[in-house]
């Protein structure tokens, strides 16, 4: 019996570890990801983009990542990253006059057609089309 409990402790230490080791690289991860946000100048363009971009910087191996990642937020590295730089291709469409080449290239896209592609994947229409809606908007509000 004591042998039992003594097992069980023991497995009980090992998740604590193992969910605080997760806490920490997660907290690392976020914490790199958003230093690359804002994006308010063309010169400093995304540099980390992937989940083995990240993993690199943060010198672990990206399977470790991955596991901590999605054992934290329930989602996949690669997921939150795409999230973030979406939300900044919105925001970098809505408040600024830069083109949508130009917006590409800051988010450290090699092809403007990659970046239509990426968008138009997650918003239903091009960053063009978003940006002639916002503008409708606008127009429909004064």
């Amino acid at each position: 019996m004591i042998q039992t409990a003594n097992k069980k402790c023991v497995k009980i230490n090992t998740e604590e570890h193992s969910n605080s080791a997760a806490n920490r690289i997660n907290a690392n991860f976020l914490e790199l990801l958003e230093s690359q946000f804002p994006i308010i100048d063309l010169r400093n363009t995304l540099k980390l983009r992937s989940a083995s971009d990240f993993a690199q910087k943060l010198d672990i191996h990206v399977n470790h990542l991955n596991r901590s990642v999605k054992a934290i937020n329930n989602k996949p590295t690669s997921v939150i990253i795409r999230g973030r730089i979406l939300a900044e291709s919105k925001r970098l469409l809505k408040q600024t006059d830069w083109n949508v080449s130009e917006i590409a290239y800051a988010l450290g896209f090699t092809e403007v057609t990659h970046f239509n592609n990426f968008f138009k994947k997650a918003m239903n229409m091009n960053p063009s089309q978003f940006r002639k809606s916002l503008n409708e908007n606008r127009k429909h509000k004064t």
